[in-house]
């Protein structure tokens, strides 16, 4: 079924929610006796300001927001980008002509953080896991070097715990996008059939989804094989189905900037024992998930609700060190169901469940969902898997 475009929710946020994201910052900042935030990644840059493009795939151009102790965020940003930033909510705005590998932006960093240096006040930076310099390296040493007295700080855990709960206006947007997912899994029976490469598979999956309202699929991976896969990341191949195969289609399709994170799985004309007993138990570790997934629980504790059902077929759960992870502007985001991970779920966190284990000769099978935390637990985002593996 298409979902219906007339009941999608705007693109964009109001003012409101921009004003909330900062306020909630600046009262953890004040907390952590930080001066500002330096922000230099996409995710953090658009969270705080609604700056949405895809000119962060080129690698030519840094780009800055500072978000200040008090009052709204400047943006320091190469003049292709002014005209598109002066429609957020940003008001300061200063820019260069970029590219200037001289001085790509670094003056005018250097300006706007000098009277913190001056002062030898606390400057919150990102430095943690899943998170990356997007910069040179050597225009951040000078940066740094012209700011003496300035004091380097980890703001990575405040920054990620606001971005790990979400709005309910971030919420409907993943809803948004989960839906077309949902649908476009739901053509792929009159889509695909015995004898079609796996590539025009990905490439049939990749137009249906488009068609049915997503803006883009920057991830679509998967994998097939007789009675299973052997791993999840390559390329798709020019081998043509074959009846016997397991086919595993994982979609990271996208609406206004967030993503769903899903896959599915069918079987070619007919399926093999093992495999339909290596599905039963994931899809049961799914619903172990499903009823872990409720506030005051760990991430740990997910982990091991999905586990203790793997084991019963492998007791490595498929040795991919997570059974799933936080979703939201990025196809993966903290925290991670993992052993090592405490993290305590709270109501508007977005989550993939994603169970996935080891059977056969060197075959892999993995499962995902997404769903949000709500009082009572876990809402379904997706429309969930049928409970034996579809035969196509």
């Amino acid at each position: 079924m298409r979902p219906d475009a007339s009941l999608a929710p705007a693109r964009g946020f109001v003012l409101a929610e921009f004003e909330a994201r900062t306020a909630k910052a600046q009262a953890l900042m004040a907390e952590q006796d930080l001066a500002g935030m330096l922000l230099l990644s996409e995710p953090e840059v658009r969270y705080f300001s609604g700056f949405q493009t895809l000119f962060w795939q080129s690698p030519t151009r840094p780009w800055f927001l500072f978000v200040p102790a008090s009052g709204n965020p400047v943006a320091v940003i190469p003049e292709i980008g002014a005209a598109l930033m002066r429609q957020t909510w940003i008001e300061d705005i200063r820019s260069w002509s970029a590219p200037a590998p001289r001085d790509d932006g670094i003056s005018l960093l250097t300006e706007l953080l000098t009277p913190l240096a001056q002062r030898g006040a606390r400057l919150g930076i990102l430095k943690g896991h899943e998170t990356a310099l997007r910069m040179p390296l050597g225009d951040w040493e000078r940066l740094v070097a012209a700011l003496p007295g300035l004091q380097l700080a980890d703001a990575t855990g405040l920054v990620q715990g606001l971005r790990m709960v979400k709005s309910e206006a971030e919420i409907a947007k993943l809803s948004h996008i989960c839906a077309i997912g949902s649908a476009t899994f739901a053509r792929v029976p009159a889509l695909i059939s015995q004898g079609m490469p796996l590539e025009e598979v990905f490439r049939s999956f990749r137009r249906e989804a488009l068609l049915l309202g997503a803006d883009d699929l920057p991830s679509l991976v998967g994998g097939a094989g007789p009675g299973g896969y052997a791993d999840v990341i390559s390329p798709p191949s020019r081998r043509p189905l074959q009846s016997g195969d397991v086919l595993m289609l994982d979609t990271g399709a996208t609406w206004d900037g967030y993503f769903c994170d899903f896959d599915r799985n069918f079987a070619i004309t007919q399926v093999g024992d093992v495999a339909r007993r290596a599905y039963d138990v994931l899809w049961r570790a799914t619903e172990a998930g499903i009823a872990a997934a409720k506030p005051g629980n760990t991430c740990r504790d997910l982990f091991h609700a999905m586990q203790s059902v793997i084991a019963e077929l492998d007791a490595q759960g498929g040795d991919v060190g997570r059974l799933g992870h936080g979703l939201g502007m990025q196809l993966t985001e903290q925290p991670s169901h993992a052993d090592f991970d405490e993290t305590l779920l709270q109501e508007g966190m977005v989550l993939t469940l994603e169970p996935s284990l080891g059977y056969g000769d060197k075959r892999v099978m993995v499962h995902e969902e997404n769903l949000v935390i709500r009082p009572e637990g876990a809402e379904l985002l997706t429309v969930r898997a049928a409970p034996e593996l579809p035969v196509i």
